[in-house]
């Protein structure tokens, strides 16, 4: 995939899809998702960035009351959601899928139908989590886009129906295909997803890394710490 991890990758990507957003609030067990909202704050700084349940980055002083005002006062125009199962209808599953039981659906159902600018993000991609249609209905929507670990997609509102955009190097058309459950459309030739530029890559090993670090230092360790930074 070149000289970068598949999660600055994903993170780039993320950051070019919030161009124009001004707020996107971000749930307690996503680092790829706030990876790209710092990125994107590297360029634009006065894009907000809330992280639910985080360490540092939460201004939530009276938890998801509080977030779920601002959503309705449309204060925050992006949100990112995912399932255990993403079907080709935009739908989410975060109740139960294949005999197991998840956390809950918890306000996903009123942020999907309020935020204008929902980001569906699942990094794995497979007939597993992708699928024909999910087991329970957390909620349904129109995302803005899919982000997985192979693809993104657009959503198309008047079809209600997924467009492959480009396949992440690693990937390939026929890959994305054999491992989505659902049925999508796509161009005769999609093309490859831009690998992180110099810059990119330099915001996020240098003030993206720091902010990672603060909320989640686990991943921030896995993915940008050196040999050196352990000793």
């Amino acid at each position: 995939m070149g000289p970068y991890a598949k999660e600055e990758l994903l993170a780039c990507v993320i950051a070019r899809l919030l161009a124009g957003a001004r707020h996107a609030a971000i749930g307690a067990s996503s680092p790829i998702p706030a990876a790209g909202a710092f990125l994107r704050r590297c360029a634009d700084p006065s894009f907000r960035v809330s992280l639910q349940q985080r360490r540092v980055a939460n201004p939530f002083t009276e938890g998801s009351r509080e977030l779920f005002d601002l959503a309705g006062q449309g204060r925050i125009d992006t949100f990112f959601l995912g399932g255990a199962q993403i079907d080709g209808e935009g739908a989410i599953n975060l109740v139960r899928a294949e005999g197991k039981r998840f956390p809950g659906s918890f306000g996903s159902a009123y942020m999907y139908s309020v935020v204008p600018n929902t980001i569906l993000f699942r990094e794995e991609h497979s007939l597993r989590t992708l699928v024909p249609k999910v087991e329970f209905v957390s909620a349904r929507g129109d995302p803005a886009a899919l982000l997985t670990g192979k693809a993104l997609f657009s959503w198309q509102k008047e079809k209600r129906r997924f467009r492959l955009e480009c396949v992440h190097p690693g990937s390939s058309v026929q890959d994305v295909r054999e491992n989505t459950g659902f049925a999508y459309d796509a161009p005769q030739h999609a093309p490859q997803t831009p690998p992180p530029d110099a810059h990119e890559i330099a915001a996020l090993r240098g003030p993206v890394r720091r902010k990672i670090a603060e909320n989640y230092p686990e991943f921030a360790s896995r993915i940008w710490c050196s040999e050196k930074d352990r000793a």
